[in-house]
């Protein structure tokens, strides 16, 4: 594999976890690493007039920062190769550019800088609407993120709304660990039915849950044939997708999800279910864009 699996660094907290992470998973696959910072304070500073012998504060500041990281990721795992790039680009818009070459793209959950409390960073929800590539916020409770529940969850919609890149995502993933892969299909029912049902001591359940079954086996048919030493578990529960999802992260150690983005006078827009896993995952997440 000679694509890299690059992860944006800016010496947070949040940003050191998601390089462990990112450092094995390049393990797992094969894969180089590429630590990426990325600033337009570099681009500012660097075309001021010097008041001193020393270079600008801010690209001192981004070298400590990526060789900290590079340091880090080879103790870390000394066998993975590891490259790293100072961009002067803003954050967002570096990290989607390295998307168009990159196997997977990982950041942390929250950046240098961010608002105490804030659920998501604004870089990490900004790339992960506009890549090109696989993104992985690395989030969530220890055990998931060091992969102790050796359980993947993918989480499958309609026929429409899940790619066929992030069912063959998760299975990969799951083969490379060598565990579980849950697989989860919600589903509603309309609410003409709900208050019909009021009324009648029978119910639609097993059409719509028969339906749903029937979503899943489709969506999973080629990828068991191609990865037959994978080990599936499905489930088709009644209720919102995202409720679910979250609630069953917390015995994962990875949520696949599929993203069908949508264009709007606000950019780039994720769905419900990805929003919500990526504010409230109990692991990491990762959103699977469609071929583009």
């Amino acid at each position: 594999m000679t694509s890299p699996l690059v992860v944006g660094v800016d010496g947070s907290d949040s940003c050191l976890t998601a390089v462990d992470w990112a450092v094995d998973e390049a393990a797992r696959h094969g894969a180089p690493l590429k630590l990426v910072y990325a600033s337009l304070w570099v681009r500012y500073e660097a075309g001021l007039p010097s008041v001193g012998p020393g270079r600008p504060s801010e690209q001192v500041l981004a070298e400590h920062i990526v060789a900290s990281a590079a340091e880090r990721a080879e103790r870390r795992n000394p066998d993975v190769k590891i490259t790293t790039d100072i961009v002067p680009k803003d954050p967002a818009d570096a990290l989607v550019q390295e998307s168009e070459q990159a196997f997977t793209l990982v950041t942390g959950s929250r950046g240098r800088g961010e608002i105490k409390g804030l659920l998501l960073g604004s870089v990490g929800l900004a790339v992960s609407a506009r890549a090109r590539c696989p993104v992985i916020v690395v989030r969530g409770d220890p055990a998931g993120s060091a992969g102790a529940h050796e359980r993947i969850l993918l989480g499958i919609g309609d026929a429409d709304d899940t790619s066929t890149e992030a069912v063959r995502y998760a299975f990969r993933e799951a083969e490379v660990r060598g565990c579980v892969l849950d697989v989860v299909h919600a589903w509603r029912r309309p609410a003409f039915d709900r208050n019909a049902d009021r009324m009648r001591t029978g119910g639609p359940e097993d059409t719509y849950e028969g339906h749903a079954s029937d979503v899943v086996d489709a969506r999973l048919k080629a990828m068991t044939a191609e990865y037959p030493h994978v080990r599936t578990r499905t489930a088709t529960p009644e209720g919102a997708a995202a409720k679910i999802l979250v609630d069953r992260s917390a015995a994962a150690d990875l949520v696949i999800v599929g993203a069908r983005r949508r264009t709007s006078a606000f950019g780039f827009q994720l769905g419900r279910v990805s929003h919500a896993l990526l504010h409230h995952a109990r692991c990491p997440v990762a959103i699977v864009p469609e071929g583009q």
